[in-house]
């Protein structure tokens, strides 16, 4: 049927920018009329095409649509079923670009057109039978939930049917001893009936919302196989003959089922919750209040209330409220959970420091600087969340066996029933057998083996200092067979110092005020190298005009009506200098050539020879990549003894040398066409062509520039052993989603035969199913005990 759909489009300058847009949305299947509007710069389209279809299209053409994520939970999901039944009513709301419901993290993370609001989302969750949890009342939720009656609490249910069915299932285990415990049918009765419509009457909504949808899951399987022992035992007890003794009941069957599917459902929460505690660990760090001054005296206000600009005071014992630079005090910070730094670190006047860290032993006077949404902190639970609400492409194909799952279960009970009734003429064992295939082929443990393994690897993760940006990085990590690093500030410390300074015209004091001149407004890392240098010999900058950085060169600038240039060896030869090597003094230095010009003329006037030390762990971590598999390779912008030097005591497998930061993606590309598949690891700055060209991009933060978006790995300390930690858990997750995929598969391809041949008693099948879903999130909470071990 067609729709009218219309949305703001961003970047749009002129006509032909119209011209390209409706272009590129005529070329959508289903579009059928374009119409772009430039001065309100919306786009209105008719046509059966999906709002991603029409986005997507607008995005490649090189603009941008404005698109709000949301994220809120979902209450009385059960199976995966549930899953697709949640997405498919979010995506049917005009507006809706897409839906991905996380089973276990009972969230939902939705993309909408900016005119989409959350009652509207609301609504659509309600009718198809859900509940609609705003995430944003979480405090509101726990300071309720400590009222609760008894019998609104979690393990009730698991309780209150556990102690009523215990009586019904004692008479088996009499059996064994040859005694006779078995109750009269009137207590059995009595017994089972609040089991089977009381404590599993949550089976009976759900199920029946789910007939509603034209849908089924786990609630009606259970629903519908317990009813059958629960009808199949009245049955008997109605037609038996009292004279003959006592009729066998099947009551024990539907209540010890009911008892065990709440039991493994509590079970299961329990142990999803262990998944998100990285996430409930960096949300506890978030101070509740804050020292400011206002008014000219310090007073408590809420954390959340903090402006930028003010000044704030954090004691010993006292978390950090806000991102700031310090303006008074000394102290050490403990930021272990924020970035994976178990030493406490050493802060100072001027010094930056991040929100959430622990102040240990001094009073500090800081300048807030991010406050809000806009924090370190905030920054870091957002990529969590989102990494952890994300589904890996594999569940795709779970998402696509599970909706045909529970209609291919219900006809395999049927057959089951019939053949059994009709063939071996014996009905009740036909049902038996039918309830149990329905009982065990619960599709929860293939709902669960993707989400609760992602979770469990990216709360990890982020524990150790590494921030996955999605779940398909997670799955991109784990071919990665190439680690390219940038050398400066990524494998090096990033501070060089002036080891020696050649003097080839004029004199000592001449060369050292000329190159500080220009340094003093460079922020490269050499530059600032010759600055420290002047600063502790007393020279005086001189004025220069025309100042201009040269990307990839060096920087130049007129001085007294020179001009003065100050870089890089392969510049100085392209602007025709000969250079004389022979008075390079230390090998495997980084140099910096000064020259200056006057009229056609380019003099030498001397050389610097730079040396940054590698970071303590670069050598480990280049021998955990090699042990891996992975070889590993370097670009850097240095000449090429300085590359040479660095690789042979790195013992790197390949490295380029004078490699402008504009080229290095074209190395990437390079090393994509030799078959690699490669991870670039860099600042983020710089680097961020390179990032976003390879196949998976690792940026390195400070600890408090987290958010890089070219990346799809962020690691929050500043050290190159996180990058074979960070692949070594994306390898490990995803073998734990293969593991519980093969598992939750397993189960239901062994159980349902045994099942329907006969061999599974229905009880047996309800533990089973239980089992299958706590089996598969207790195998994915094995991750979180992992640690780096070195070989």
């Amino acid at each position: 049927m067609n729709t009218t759909t219309q949305f703001k489009i961003d970047g749009m300058t002129c006509a032909s920018c119209v011209g390209r847009v409706e272009k590129a949305l005529h070329k959508v299947i289903g579009v059928t009329d374009v119409t772009v509007n430039l001065a309100t710069d919306t786009a209105t389209i008719q046509g059966t095409a999906s709002h991603s279809e029409l986005i997507t299209a607008v995005i490649e053409a090189g603009y941008q649509v404005p698109v709000k994520v949301k994220q809120f939970g979902i209450g009385k999901m059960s199976c995966s079923s549930c899953v697709k039944r949640v997405e498919q009513a979010l995506l049917k709301v005009t507006g809706m670009v897409s839906a991905s419901v996380n089973l276990a993290t009972e969230h939902v993370q939705v993309k909408t057109l900016s005119f989409v609001t959350d009652e509207q989302l609301a609504q659509a969750v309600t009718q198809a039978g859900y509940l609609f949890i705003p995430l944003n009342n979480d405090s509101v939720i726990k300071i309720t939930s400590q009222h609760q009656p008894f019998y609104t609490k979690a393990w009730w249910p698991v309780l209150g049917a556990g102690l009523l069915t215990l009586p019904l299932v004692l008479p088996m285990l009499g059996m064994l001893f040859a005694q006779q415990w078995m109750l009269p049918p009137v207590w059995q009765w009595l017994l089972a009936t609040p089991v089977q419509f009381y404590f599993g009457a949550r089976f009976y909504r759900a199920g029946w919302g789910a007939l509603k949808a034209g849908m089924g899951n786990m609630d009606l399987l259970v629903s519908i196989g317990t009813s059958a022992a629960y009808g199949l035992s009245l049955y008997l007890w109605w037609s038996f003959d009292s004279a003959h003794g006592m009729p066998h009941l099947y009551f024990e069957s539907s209540s010890a089922v009911i008892t065990l599917v709440l039991l493994g459902k509590y079970l299961e929460h329990k142990a999803k919750r262990r998944t998100t505690d990285a996430l409930r660990a960096l949300e506890n760090l978030k101070p509740v209040e804050a020292t400011v001054q206002r008014l000219g005296k310090w007073q408590k206000v809420a954390a959340s209330s903090v402006q930028s600009g003010e000044k704030v005071k954090v004691i010993p014992g006292e978390s950090v409220p806000v991102d700031g630079e310090i303006l008074q005090g000394q102290s050490h910070l403990d930021e272990a959970l924020i970035s994976g730094e178990s030493i406490p670190l050493s802060k100072k006047e001027g010094d930056i420091v991040t929100g959430g860290s622990l102040n240990l032993d001094g009073i500090l006077e800081i300048r807030a600087t991010n406050v809000g949404t806009e924090s370190t902190l905030s920054k870091i639970i957002e990529l969590v969340e989102q990494a952890q609400g994300a589904k890996a492409p594999v569940q795709a194909i779970v998402d696509k066996v599970s909706s045909i799952f529970i209609p291919v279960v219900l006809l395999v009970a049927l057959t089951t029933l019939l053949v059994t009734g009709l063939v071996f003429d014996d009905w009740t064992n036909g049902i038996l057998n039918a309830v149990a295939v329905l009982v065990i082929a619960c599709p929860c443990a293939l709902g669960l083996a993707t989400p609760a393994a992602i979770m469990a690897g990216t709360g990890t993760a982020a524990r150790l200092g590494v921030l996955v940006k999605d779940a398909v990085a997670l799955e991109q990590a784990k071919k990665i067979d190439l680690v390219v690093f940038d050398k400066t500030g990524t494998l090096t410390q990033g501070k060089p110092v002036v080891n020696e300074m050649t003097v080839i015209s004029g004199s000592e004091e001449t060369v050292l005020q000329l190159a500080y001149s220009l340094q003093i407004n460079s922020e490269h890392p050499l530059g600032k190298a010759v600055v420290e240098k002047a600063l502790t010999k007393g020279t005086q900058a001189l004025p220069v005009n025309e100042f201009q950085v040269v990307a990839g060169y060096g920087v130049k600038g007129n001085i007294a009506d020179n001009l003065v240039l100050m870089g890089s060896s392969h510049w100085m030869q392209e602007v025709g200098v000969t250079l004389p090597t022979e008075q390079i003094k230390i090998a495997g230095a980084s140099v910096s050539w000064l020259a200056c010009q006057q009229q056609d003329q380019i003099t030498l006037l001397g050389l610097f020879c730079f040396s940054d030390k590698l970071k303590s762990d670069a050598l480990q971590a280049v021998k955990l990549l090699q042990q891996q598999g992975i070889k590993v390779a370097m670009l850097t912008g240095d000449n090429q003894a300085s590359a040479t030097s660095v690789a042979t005591e790195l013992q790197l497998d390949d490295f380029k040398a004078e490699v402008l930061p504009a080229d290095k993606a074209k190395y990437i590309i390079q090393y994509q066409e030799q078959g690699y598949q490669v991870a670039m690891v860099g600042d983020g700055i710089n680097d961020a062509p390179a990032l976003a060209q390879a196949d998976l991009g690792m940026a390195m933060a400070s600890g408090t520039d987290v958010a890089v978006s070219a990346a799809s790995f962020t690691l929050m300390r500043s050290k190159p052993s996180l990058v074979p930690t960070a692949l070594i858990i994306a390898r490990l997750t995803y073998r734990k989603i293969q593991q519980n995929l093969f598992w939750a598969f397993i189960f239901n391809a062994v159980g349902i035969p045994l099942a329907a041949f006969g061999y599974l008693d229905p009880i047996i099948a309800g533990a089973a199913m239980a089992f299958s879903s706590l089996f598969v999130v207790s195998n994915a909470l094995l991750l979180q005990r992992w640690t780096l071990k070195e070989k």
